[in-house]
């Protein structure tokens, strides 16, 4: 998985859209900023964990954001299952 499918595939963008994805069992793949606030990203990365979800860290919020097309910086975004 890279930033290039992240572009191309169906996702969800922030933490409250992939928390819910993620409790709705929708996310196949987390990319996580590695410069975003621990406490933002921290719920995310735990239900990641607790359900065995592939968590991919990339280096800037800025990077995150443009790999979703926003022009804004993203914490955390997620690859929906088909």
């Amino acid at each position: 998985m890279s930033l290039e499918e992240l572009k191309t595939s169906k996702k969800v963008v922030g933490t409250k859209q992939t928390t819910r994805a993620l409790k709705e069992d929708k996310v196949k793949v987390v990319f996580i900023a590695e410069d975003a606030e621990k406490h933002v990203v921290r719920n995310v990365e735990e239900i990641s964990k607790q359900k065995n979800i592939n968590i991919i860290y990339v280096d800037s919020v800025k990077k995150l954001g443009k790999a979703c097309s926003i022009d804004v910086g993203a914490a955390v975004a997620g690859i929906l299952k088909e």
